[in-house]
C-alpha cells in the first residue's frame, strides 16, 4: 500500500516571478534558487528553505511548457510556515516589513498540536501563516 511521508516541493502560480521571489527572500528568509532546465526549457525559479522548496511558476507560462493543475491561479493558496521564534517577534517583523496582519497572534491545529500562528498575504493574495508550537 502507498503511503506518502514528506512533501518535496510546492509549485505556486504567481503574476511576477520577481515580486515573488523578492518577497519570499525579504520577508520570509528564503533563498532564491534559478533552475536551467534540460532540453533548452525556461530558467525556473525556486525559494528553498529548510529541506523544502516552493516553485514559482509565472501564471503567464503555458501549461505545454510548464505542466501544472487544470485551473491554476495565483492568490488561491493558504501556506502554513514553521518558525522557531514566537507570535509577537513574527508580527513585529511582519509589521517591520510593512505588511498588514490579517490575523493573529491565534491559536490554531497544527500537525502536531496546537500552534500559534500569524497571517499576513503574499502580492498575490496568497494566505501565508507563519506559526511556532506552543
Amino acid at each position: 500500500m502507498l503511503k506518502v511521508n514528506a512533501f518535496d516541493h510546492l509549485v505556486l502560480n504567481v503574476r511576477d516571478v520577481e515580486v515573488a521571489a523578492e518577497w519570499y527572500a525579504r520577508v520570509l528568509g528564503m533563498t532564491r534558487v534559478d533552475n536551467v532546465q534540460k532540453q533548452g526549457g525556461p530558467i525556473r525559479t525556486s525559494m528553498m528553505f529548510g529541506r523544502n522548496k516552493i516553485n514559482l511558476r509565472p501564471i503567464s507560462m503555458s501549461p505545454d511548457v510548464w505542466f501544472t493543475g487544470l485551473s491554476p491561479q495565483p492568490g488561491s493558496d493558504d501556506l502554513c510556515f514553521l518558525t522557531d521564534i514566537g507570535p509577537e517577534e513574527v508580527a513585529d517583523h511582519f509589521r517591520q516589513c510593512g505588511l498588514e496582519i490579517e490575523l493573529g497572534p491565534v491559536v490554531k491545529p497544527g500537525a502536531q498540536g496546537d500552534i500559534l500562528s500569524v497571517y499576513v498575504r503574499d502580492p498575490d493574495g496568497n494566505l501565508i501563516e507563519v506559526a511556532s508550537y506552543k
